[in-house]
């Protein structure tokens, strides 16, 4: 159900055109402008930012995936899903023509230091909330999604997900197993490939928030992924 305290101050139209500009702006401080510490502030402000104009134009709380009453039932279904990475993990540790994966050269020979820097702030405050509160919360619900599942704003929403990851798509080169199946593609087919494969990403994750109903569920897969992947991966350089 929607929330009724807040009167609507934006036409929905207006706060979507005010969620594209504000994403548009942050991927590009993000990946171009801002020094690698300012990074996380940069989610967290964006995100804060994307749910006032969802506010403003009258979305609740419930729609955006961050109404208290489902939490137990959100973090249930992500802590499910985690186990299922877990297991895809350990798969491909498992697997020697799968090790590739984790040999990333953007991981490097971080110190331990820097590593619990970028696994436990940069990663959940830059990558984590910014992308799960816009494009699991924000966008779908001011698309036209409510606190069910509806494809168009789904579609919409995991369309934009793809674009946002137009700026970093060249880095994927720097990732030994992406490097040998796709590296010798041109530049633009890669990043087609690499805004595809988050879209379809971004659809997986939305079932998750509408499964679990809130945006932790996707949350905690996302940080799963992203951070425990980090981690994999800076402990295989290590050991090779």
């Amino acid at each position: 159900m929607r929330d009724t305290g807040t009167p609507p101050l934006l036409s929905r139209r207006a706060a979507v055109l005010g969620a594209v500009a504000m994403l548009a702006a942050a991927t590009t401080l993000a990946n171009r402008v801002l020094p690698g510490w300012a990074y996380p502030l940069c989610g967290a402000v964006t995100a804060g930012v994307l749910i006032g104009l969802a506010r403003l134009s009258g979305r609740g709380f419930a729609e955006l995936g961050l109404s208290r009453r489902h939490w137990r039932r959100s973090a249930a279904t992500g802590g499910i899903a985690c186990l299922v990475v877990a297991a895809g993990f350990g798969v491909a540790l498992a697997v020697p023509a799968l090790r590739p994966l984790f040999q990333d050269g953007r991981v490097g020979q971080h110190p331990p230091g820097e590593l619990v820097w970028l696994a436990l702030v940069r990663i959940p405050l830059g990558t984590v909330l910014v992308e799960e509160v816009a494009f699991r919360g924000v966008l779908p619900a001011l698309l036209g999604g409510g606190e069910r599942w509806r494809w168009r704003p789904v579609l919409g929403a995991s369309a934009l997900f793809g674009l946002w990851h137009l700026l970093p798509s060249p880095a994927l080169r720097r990732n030994a197993g992406v490097d040998a199946a796709i590296g010798a593609l041109p530049l633009p087919v890669l990043s087609v490939l690499a805004m595809l494969g988050a879209a379809v990403a971004g659809v997986a994750l939305c079932a998750l928030r509408y499964t679990g109903r809130g945006l932790l569920a996707p949350g905690l897969v996302h940080l799963a992924l992203n951070s425990g992947g980090l981690v994999l991966a800076w402990v295989a350089g290590r050991a090779g």
